[in-house]
Formats: C-alpha cells, structure tokens, sequence
C-alpha cells in the first residue's frame, strides 16, 4: 500500500517529467519550424482559436499547409489542461463557389448565344446575367484544352501535346501531368474547398485508366474529392465508360432510357446540395464536363423531336453561315467589319450542288446534332438553377466555356453513323447511311455529321477542330457571371485570352496563391495570365494583359502576338486519319500573316506585304516551341493511336487469367489482337444442363470480337465495325464436364510495323480463323479485311460477362453473363516481324513515294 506522502511525491516527479517533456517539444518544435516552410506566415485564424469552430485562411505557398501548432495545455489530468482543436481550413473570406463548365466540341458559331441557331438558353443566361468573351481560345483538341483548362499551364508543358490516345514518349507528349504542376482542384481542395468532377475525364493516361491503377493521375489523384463520369476521349450517352470515383458503375443496365447526359446533372446536383444541407457554409468547386457535343450525338427522341420541328437547317450550310454571321454582328460579338472567310469549295460541296437525298440525310444529322447542344445546355441549366435554389448564386463564380475546340470534322465530308468506322479510315456512302435514318441519335449510331455543319458552326472562321492555326479551330464562346462581383450584365469583352487564363482567374478571384511547393516539389511557374482585370466595366476596352500564345497540334503551328497571327496551312484534312504522314513538319507549311487587330477572322493574308513581321514573328514562335516543350515537332495521326507505350501489357505475348468473372479493362491495358496472329484458349467447366454466356470479349456494337456459348454451342465473331459480322459456330452442344474451347487467327499481314515507314499496307489485312473444341477444329472462316486500328473504344476487354453493347445484337444482351465455370483463360499473340526483304522494299516504297510528292 502506498501512503500518501508516496502519491504526493509521485505526483510531483510526474509534474517535473512533464514539464520536461513539455520544453523538449517546444525546442523540437522550434528547430522544425527553422528548417520548414514557412507556410503559416500568412495564415489567419477566425474565431476563437482552438474551439471548435475556428477556421484558418492558410498562406496557401506550401501545400499542404504544415499542422498548426498546439495552443492548449497539457498537464497530468485533463481537468488540469486545456483543448485546443486544430482549426479548419477555409479559404479567404467572401471567395466564392465556383461552377466551371466545359461543353465538348462545339463551334464558335453554333450556340444561339454566340450568334447561332441552336437555342442555348443556360448559355444565354450566364452571358446576359455577367460577360460574353468573344477572343477566347483553346488549343483546338480534347485532351490537350483540358490539360491547360485544369493546371494554368501550356498543353506541352503538362504533356498534352496530343490527346492521351496518342502519347508518345516525350516530355511535351506522354500524357502525365507532372507532380510539379498541380491542379486547380488540388489547389482549392487543400485551401479549403470541397470539389468534384462530372463528365469527361479525358486527361488520365490510356495506359494508367484500369483497375489496377495507378490512381494519381484519375480525378480522385488530382485534387477532386468526387468523381461521376466517363475516362476518354467520348463515350456513348446511352451505355457509357461511367466511372462513380475510380470504381465502374452499370446505371443503364435495364433501364433503357437512361441517358448519362441527365444523369450527370441529376449528381451534380445532389452532390451540390448534399453538401449545401451538411453545411451551408463550405464553398464547392464543380467542374462539370458534358460529352456533348462529342461525337456521338445521343440526343433523346424528345428533343430530336423538338429540334426537328424547328427547321433549323433546311436551308442548307451555306445559308446558315450567312444567318449565323449575320446574327454575330447583331448581338456584338464580332466586330461590323469582320469579313466571312470564303466556303472552302476544293473541300466541300456548295450546298446547291447536293441531291436530295444528300440533303436529307445531311438536315437529319443536323438535326440530331443541335438537339445534343440544346439537350446539353438544358441539362447544365438545371445545375446553374440548383445553385440558385440553394441561395448561392450571387456569390457563385460561374465560368461557361463553350467547347474545348472548334467543331469536330472527324465525321467525313458525308458524316457518318458511326465515328468508330471513321478512326478505322472507312468513308460510308450516303446510301448506306440513309439506313440508319431513323435510328440516327439512338444507342444503334455513333453519329457523327457531314463537316458542311461543322464548317458552319465555327463561322465566322475558317477550319475546324485539330487545326491549331486558325480560330475555326480555336475560338470558343465563353461566359462568365458573378453577380457579387460583376456589374456589368450583358457587357461583352473582346481581349485575346487563352484556356491557360482560367487557373490564374481563380486563383485570384478567391485571393488564393499559387502555391509554390506542393508535397514538398517546387512548382513550375503558372503560365496562364488572370483575366478578372476584365470584370470590372472600366476595363471593358482594356488592352490584353496576353500579349503572346503559341499554338501546335500535329505538327500546326501559329502564334499569337500583340495582335497578329502567324500561321501554318494545313496539308491534311482532319478527317482525313490514315493519310501520309508529314516527316518533316518543321519545314513542310507554307506561312501566312494576319493583322488580326484589323482583320478578326485570318481573311486577308499579308506575308508578302509585310515579310520582316512574318521573319519576325517565326524567330519568336522558335522560341515559345523550345521553351514550352513542343519539340520535336510530329504530324502523324495513325502511327500514334498505335505507339507503344507503358501500359500493363506492354513486352508481353501471353496472358493468363484465372477464369474470375473481370470487366472493364479498358483497350490500353489489355492484349491488341489487331494486325497480328493469336490464339485464344479457354478451359471451361459446362454443368448438368448445359451453359451458355460470354467467356471473353472487347469491344460492342460498332467493332470489336466475342467468344461465347450460344445456348451451348461454342460462338466466335468478329464484328467489323458494325459493316460485316464473319462468324464461326460449333454445330453441337457441349457436353457436361470439362472442355478446352480455342480460337485461333493466322494474320496475313506485316502487322503496325509498317507504320514506321509511313505506309499503311501492314494493317487490316486478311486472314484464317479457326475455332477448336478439344483440340478438333469444328469451323473455319477467312477474313479478307480485319478491323484495321481501333476497336469501339469505349466498350472494354471483359472475362465472364460483357459490358456496354453486344458485339452481336441478334445473340445475347449484355450482361450475357457465363453459367458454367471458367478455369483457365489464356491469350497469346504473335506479332508479325519484319525481314530484311521487307524492310528494304518499305523503304524503298518510302523513298518512291517522298519522290512522287
């Protein structure tokens, strides 16, 4: 037993030892604060510090803020010491939310707001409730506009020189956005805000995109909290890619009218007001991201219905340019002296010169096409009005940009039912098309229209989405309201900015600094320049705080500077995919020169006049190229939807699986049977009663291949792009029990390796398929073309059940899932190798064809 005395003298050595204690930690502390960033400088504390409802404005150069310090007291007993709880994080005060959108592919000419016919009536509320900005550019493709929208930096500089479909192994092209660029979303999650992301994620790396991650460079690993939306370049709106965080969800799955483009509204909208009902007062970020007006058009039968019965197109593209140009000058958004660049004639027929079944077709996708921007817009109307709904709307940041480049031309001068035969080089005639009239818009397209619309919608300009030098492919409506900030409804502002503006404007709009460490890696410098000097009525007529902009896309390049324009002209049509490639980009374009502070839209070309201006703006595009990582210069298009790159498959031949039912492996990391001779071996367990199901497949509806039993019997299709099924089939059923199925392909031809010498006579060749059970060959079929590049690339390689659309409707409906057992599958490949005959002779055909040129 311990007296008394013992306690009291215990007590008081503890006293001692936590004293001590305390004042090591206070050195400790001190020596830490010496040698660490000193990111709390700035910091401010509101409230009473240590309650619980105390927030911090962090100094946001140092990311994450480091722990603050502990300001309570610590003794032996609690009732001797005093809490302190560390406060929470909360950006400056009155920095708004923010809503930043960005619609897919649109044209500066198509939204009623920018002078077009389609009604767009979200668009038209942002621009009458704050400013329309009508000198607003984009990089002129997906991936790489969105890379820029997100980091404040360059697309090359973020390693989106490219879309990510196409990253080659380049600093300036290989599609991972450093750790030393950190996104806007990162930015404002660690000062405070709570983010998220729906729609388009078009900036993960196609070799990083499956379940086995890595997940850094997925919303979630870039600074957004949530993440509701499909990952690629598009997606159908009726059975998309839909990702809920990194986890693939399957909503459409009996439930037929589901259309993604609704869907995503309706979770921006509960995610907004979830949050707005836990606590009113936490600021969100919302970067809302449709697919339209990507190709596919998936519009619903109510609104192609609506639409159509307006008429909008009836007269043709080159009457809706003329009413597009002149509803521009009427509204202010171009200058009264701007000038319609010509309708390009050598490219594309004059509407007069159609038949009338040509015009049919043509108005019908136009019509499918403007029911898809007008649905898009409806939906992203819901959101804006969810926020005022809520009570936020005045101090809500609302950022509208219309398009993430000019209006897509990849749809072939005749459109196409299919966007996946386009990307495979195949040009379907308008007869053929006509077949898919009525389905036009439904999950039976992946539509896209002739690029006579296309051309029209960017009016007043010239080209189209790919083509970097010229603003029908660069020039993006914008919007922008902040009623607690904006006076100026309705104003219009005409400054030349750039996508890379959009971080800079943010960060300054909510009195937030770019940080100069984050995760302890020095940053790289934000590229962009903020643009709120406009907000503010006296500057309406500001000069640009963006005196220079490069621009490169497939070896295109432009610059802007202090109102002129240098420019390279395009030797490819953007639909034109499997052309020769361009080896020499750097010399190959001719040059113009444009006094785009006269002449808005690239009309009037004046490099002969003025040949110093033009010298002198190459030497300093030379410059903006080296240093924004744009070297070295590349103009192929096939050749880099096919490059290797680091993916989970990459230098492997043989593929084994445990027979576990696994979906959604997306095209990048799973084994490519194009162009090369494989086989494919399951080892099947069939249970009393038979089985039937899918064992293994990739792709759906528009292109791709099925290995399945059909009530029994063992099934292998290759599906050609939706033109052609070729089919092999076992006549009888299998019996119970064990059974090895085996599908084996002898490719005929030299494979992707003739890319290399810029010819394309290795892929999409023919070749023998024979189907075997145990070992007993029961069908063969020859091939004489095979799909060529791409199979439907937002279906996915899928063991055990299949995802997305059938590869044969008449079949099966998806989940079309196994009922025997797979024990064993494997997959091995045997690319074909070039001899030294082949070599010499592609070569040779090279050299003859360089000659030729």
């Amino acid at each position: 037993m311990y007296s008394i005395k013992t306690f009291a003298v215990i007590a008081v050595g503890l006293t001692g030892l936590v004293a001590t204690g305390r004042a090591l930690q206070q050195e400790r502390t001190q020596q830490q604060q010496t040698s660490a960033p000193p990111a709390s400088r700035g910091s401010q504390i509101h409230g009473t510090p240590g309650s619980p409802t105390a927030t911090e404005t962090i100094d946001g150069r140092y990311l994450p803020a480091p722990p603050s310090k502990f300001g309570g007291e610590v003794n032996v007993n609690a009732a001797q010491s005093k809490p302190y709880w560390p406060p929470r994080v909360a950006p400056p005060k009155d920095a708004p939310n923010i809503l930043l959108i960005m619609t897919d592919d649109v044209g500066f000419g198509a939204p009623s707001t920018f002078g077009g016919v389609i009604p767009t009536p979200a668009l038209d509320r942002i621009a009458n409730n704050g400013l329309r900005y009508t000198n607003f550019h984009s990089t002129s493709l997906c991936s790489p506009t969105r890379a820029a929208l997100l980091t404040g930096r360059n697309h090359h500089s973020v390693g989106y020189g490219v879309v990510a479909e196409q990253s080659t192994g380049f600093e300036g092209y290989d599609s991972i956005i450093g750790s030393d660029k950190a996104t806007i979303g990162r930015i404002l999650l660690e000062n405070g805000y709570r983010t998220s992301w729906f729609g388009k994620d078009h900036n993960t790396p196609e070799f990083q995109a499956s379940q086995a991650g890595p997940f850094d460079q997925w919303p979630t690993g870039m600074g957004f909290e949530y993440f509701y939306g499909f990952v690629g370049g598009d997606t159908s709106q009726w059975q998309p890619n839909l990702f809920r965080n990194t986890t693939a969800i399957y909503p459409y799955v009996g439930n037929p009218k589901w259309n993604l483009t609704t869907a995503m509204a309706d979770d921006a909208i509960h995610w907004m007001q979830q949050l707005n009902d836990i606590d009113p007062s936490m600021p969100f970020f919302v970067h809302y991201a449709p697919g339209g007006t990507h190709a596919p058009h998936h519009a619903t039968p109510e609104w192609i219905e609506k639409i159509s019965k307006m008429h909008l197109f009836d007269n043709g593209w080159n009457a809706l340019r003329d009413q597009i140009f002149s509803n521009q000058k009427r509204l202010g958004v171009i200058p009264q002296n701007a000038q319609l660049t010509p309708w390009p004639d050598k490219l594309l027929k004059p509407w007069d010169t159609l038949s009338a079944e040509e015009k049919k077709l043509f108005i019908r996708q136009a019509d499918v096409y403007a029911a898809y921007l007008a649905y898009t817009d409806h939906e992203i109307g819901r959101v804006i009005q969810a926020v005022e709904d809520m009570g936020k709307l005045d101090n809500t940041l609302i950022i509208y940009i219309s398009g993430d480049n000019g209006s897509s031309a990849e749809g072939s001068p005749n459109g196409t039912p299919s966007e996946v035969l386009q990307f495979n080089g195949v040009e379907l005639p308008v007869a053929e098309q006509m077949k898919f009239y009525d389905a036009w818009g439904t999950d039976k397209t992946y539509n896209q229209m002739a690029v006579g619309w296309t051309w029209a919608f960017d009016t007043p300009f010239k080209w189209t989405k790919q083509i970097a030098a010229y603003f029908g492919g660069t020039r993006q409506g914008m919007a922008i309201s902040w009623p607690a900030r904006i006076k100026d409804k309705g104003g219009i502002r005409n400054q030349f900015h750039h996508v890379i503006d959009i971080v800079p404007t943010l960060l300054e709009a909510t009195g937030i600094p770019a940080p100069v460490m984050v995760d302890g890696i020095a940053q790289k410098p934000i590229e962009g320049v903020s643009m709120a000097y406009t907000f503010d009525r006296a500057n309406a007529s500001a000069p640009t705080t963006h005196r220079t902009q490069y621009f490169e896309m497939f070896g295109l390049r432009a610059l802007y500077h202090d109102g002129w324009m240098l420019s390279t002209v395009p030797l490819r049509a953007p639909w034109e995919l499997l052309g020769k490639t361009i080896t020499d980009p750097g010399n190959a374009y001719q040059w113009e020169l444009y006094d785009v502070a006269k002449d808005w839209t690239q009309n009037n070309n004046v490099a002969a006049a003025d040949p110093e201006k033009m010298k002198e703006m190459q030497q300093l595009l030379w410059v903006e190229l080296a240093k924004y990582n744009v070297l070295p210069l590349d103009a192929s298009v096939a050749a880099r939807m096919v490059a290797p790159r680091p993916n989970l498959t990459a230098g492997r031949t043989t593929f084994t699986y445990s027979g576990e039912t696994v979906t959604g492996i997306p095209h990048g990391d799973a084994p490519n049977l194009l162009n090369t001779s494989y086989t494919i071996t399951a080892e099947v367990d069939i249970r009393q009663g038979g089985a039937e199901g899918m064992i293994q497949t990739n792709g759906g509806r528009f292109g791709g291949y099925g290995f399945y039993l059909l009530k029994g019997k063992p099934v292998f299709v290759w599906n050609l792009l939706d033109l052609k099924r070729t089919r092999w089939e076992g006549a009888e059923v299998l019996s119970p029990g064990k059974h090895t199925l085996e599908f084996d392909f002898q490719y005929n031809g030299l494979g992707f390796a003739t890319l290399a010498f810029n010819n394309i006579s290795g892929i999409g060749q023919g070749g023998t398929g024979v189907l075997k059970v145990d070992g007993k060959a029961v069908s063969t079929q020859k091939m004489d073309r095979t799909v060529p590049l791409t199979l439907q690339w937002d279906e996915t390689f899928d063991i055990g059940a299949d995802t997305g659309t059938p590869v044969d409707d008449n079949d099966y409906q998806i989940p079309f899932t196994f009922t025997g057992r797979i024990n064993r599958l494997t997959i091995k490949i045997e690319p074909p190798k070039l001899t030294s005959t082949d070599e010499q002779k592609l070569k040779e055909a090279a050299a003859h064809a360089g000659d030729a040129r």
